[in-house]
Formats: structure tokens, C-alpha cells, sequence
């Protein structure tokens, strides 16, 4: 697998259509040598978080870059936050954030019809490209597969339908100023590139710049600083939340988090997922007992390209994200508090509880 893939591996036979019942037909229950070099922390919780993280990083055969806050201390961590990165698929978030603005604006709808058409599949992750073309769903189903089996052919029938410019305007937007969306995934660019495009492949952010558009997300701040909120956007929020947390790559962030089956109460974790050969990527909102956090975890140049679930890279980000939780919510999580919102001031009127 390479960059073709941005970044999952393919989901194929009985569990590509186990997962596609699942996602069309009825709601996805919740899932349940060493580095010399120590990289540089910012201020963060306090010291022993501080130095946990370090060794941490510095054990990982290959780099880490990080940026965590708890949204209602103000605490927060980071390592090398400002650092450009590879994004692979979390940069699908973006695109989610601009499908929610454009419902918000009436531009689109949930259940408007998106129809796969003969070659329109590519290459990795997802299972849109094993389906007879054509196919119609609705936008709301081809997000859903785009987020939660982070499906490359969903993904593409999404910049098909927003338009990469759209994209990176939004991303320009929220403020996100080293985050950029290049092309579509397996197919030729529809234009030049950016000079820095074949470092990156599909996108680039930084872990700080990744943690303030999931923060937007789990806030539910849909419109400009100082917007008041509008009364459908609990909803919109509400859908794309249900998307995140339903997902199904769980070898990283909720890796040593959730202890039981979420099926039922539904995960404390809403979260986004990206994979390359030598890249392994999470960001998340982690609805902690003790108050909501973002994790926004990036390990690249990993020494360890296997695809299994004790890939290193994917070790290592469950380990960073275990020691945080433990620091700020020793407590543990509470799959109730994750609503638009969260909980915090400020939070849209009139959400419908994602935990059942």
C-alpha cells in the first residue's frame, strides 16, 4: 500500500459486506533500537504528562508529532504541534466540515442523491469500489461511508461534490493556515500543483491545526467568531458526531481507552483515522468524565510499514493517548457527554442524545 491508498487498508469479501449491510440498510453500532533525538514539548498539564509523553515519543522507531487540550480546563500538551505533517485520510475531515457548512447554508441536503458511476472506484479502503455501478445514495450515506470505512471512492464522490477549492476556502476559513486537501484520491489532478504536493500526497495539516477543526466539530461551531448559532445546527452536528464515533479503525486513540462493549451506550470517542506505509494518524474527541478533550496524534517516517494490528505506529499513538487520559480524566469517559456541544457553554439548544 502506498499513497494511492490515503491512508486505510482495503476492507474486502465478508467483511466488506458485513460493513455495508451494516452502513446501508440499518445504523453501525459503536466498536465496540530506539530514537536518539528527544523531540520538544510545550507547556503542558504538568510535568509528569510532560516527560511520559517524551519517552513515549522518543521510544517510537520513527516520529511523532501531537497537540492535545481538554476543552474545559484550557489544559494542553503538545509536541512539535506546528509541524506540517501528512494528513492521509484524516484530511476527510475537512471535507466533512465543508458538507456540514454547505447543509447549514441550504446549499446541500442530508438526503440529496449522489450517484457512483462506471469508474468512479479507486484503489484502498472502503467498499463503494466492489458495488455494480451505477448506484445512487444519498450524501448523507456516501459521508458516512467516507468517515467510518474511510472510503476512498466515497471520498472522491464528496470533492466531486464540493469541489477541492471549496474545500481549502473552508479550511482558509476556520483560520488553518498549513492545512490543505491537493486532489482527489487515485485520479490525475484536474490542475498544477502546489510545489510541496508530493511531499504530503493527499493533504498536509499540523496536529494543532487538526485539533481546532475536530474542536469546531465536537463544539458545534458552525459560523464565524461571535455567529450566534442557528437553530438546525445541533442536528447538523448531531449527524456528522454519529459518523465519527461510529468509527470503525479503532487500533490507535481508543485503542486502551474503551475497556467495555460501547455498543449499547454508544463510544466516548469520535474520531478520524489516516494511514500510509510509514504514516499512522489519529484525531479525536475524547468525552472524558472529568471534561471533553481533542487528541490530535501524527506518527510519520515509521520504521514499521506493516499493516497488522500491532503496527508500531498504531501502538504507540493508544499509549500517548492512554497517558493523557489518565493525566486530565483519570476517571475515565462517559459516552453520554458526547453531544454537540459537549457539554460546554455555549453549547446549540435542543441536541438529541448521540449515546443512544
Amino acid at each position: 500500500m502506498g499513497d494511492i491508498f490515503a491512508g486505510r487498508r482495503v476492507v474486502t469479501g465478508v467483511t466488506a459486506f458485513v460493513m455495508l449491510t451494516g452502513l446501508l440498510g440499518a445504523p453501525i453500532a459503536a466498536q465496540a533500537q530506539g530514537v536518539a533525538q528527544q523531540p520538544a514539548i510545550i507547556a503542558g498539564q504538568d510535568s509528569r504528562l510532560e516527560m511520559e509523553l517524551k519517552g513515549l515519543a522518543a521510544a517510537h522507531h520513527g516520529h511523532v508529532a501531537l497537540y492535545a487540550k481538554q476543552l474545559n480546563t484550557g489544559h494542553t500538551v503538545g509536541i512539535d504541534e506546528n509541524t506540517p505533517v501528512q494528513t492521509a485520510s484524516v484530511i476527510k475531515l475537512t471535507i466533512l466540515f465543508e458538507a456540514m457548512e454547505q447543509v447549514r447554508a441550504g446549499k446541500a441536503r442530508w438526503d440529496e442523491k449522489i450517484t457512483l458511476a462506471k469508474g468512479d472506484g479507486v484503489n484502498g479502503s472502503g467498499v463503494l469500489a466492489f458495488l455494480d455501478a451505477p448506484q445512487t445514495l444519498t450524501l448523507k450515506d456516501v459521508l458516512t461511508l467516507m468517515v467510518v470505512l474511510s472510503d476512498n471512492t466515497a471520498t472522491n464522490l464528496m470533492i466531486d461534490r464540493f469541489g477541492v477549492d471549496a474545500v481549502n476556502a473552508r479550511i482558509a476559513w476556520m483560520g488553518l493556515k498549513d492545512t490543505h486537501l491537493y486532489k482527489k484520491i487515485g485520479k490525475p489532478a484536474s490542475g498544477p500543483m502546489p510545489a510541496d504536493q508530493p511531499k504530503f500526497g493527499l493533504g498536509k495539516t499540523t496536529p494543532r491545526e487538526m485539533e481546532m477543526a475536530m474542536e469546531r466539530i465536537g463544539r458545534c461551531e458552525l459560523g464565524a467568531p461571535g455567529e450566534a448559532s442557528q437553530p438546525g445546527d445541533a442536528a447538523i452536528c448531531q449527524v456528522a458526531l454519529t459518523m465519527l464515533r461510529n468509527q470503525f479503525y479503532r487500533n490507535t486513540i481508543p485503542r486502551y481507552l474503551e475497556k467495555l462493549d460501547a455498543s449499547e451506550t454508544g463510544s466516548g470517542i469520535a474520531s478520524k483515522t489516516g494511514s500510509l506505509n510509514a504514516v499512522r494518524n489519529d484525531v479525536a474527541i475524547v468525552a472524558g468524565k472529568t471534561g471533553p478533550m481533542v487528541i490530535s496524534i501524527f506518527t510519520y517516517d515509521n520504521e514499521d510499514k506493516s499493516w497488522t494490528a500491532d503496527n508500531e505506529g498504531e501502538v504507540t499513538i493508544g499509549r500517548l493517548a492512554k497517558a493523557i487520559v489518565e493525566a486530565w480524566s483519570p476517571a475515565g469517559l462517559d459516552g453520554k457527554m458526547l453531544v454537540p456541544g459537549l457539554g460546554l457553554e455555549g453549547a446549540p439548544k435542543g441536541e438529541v442524545s448521540a449515546s443512544k
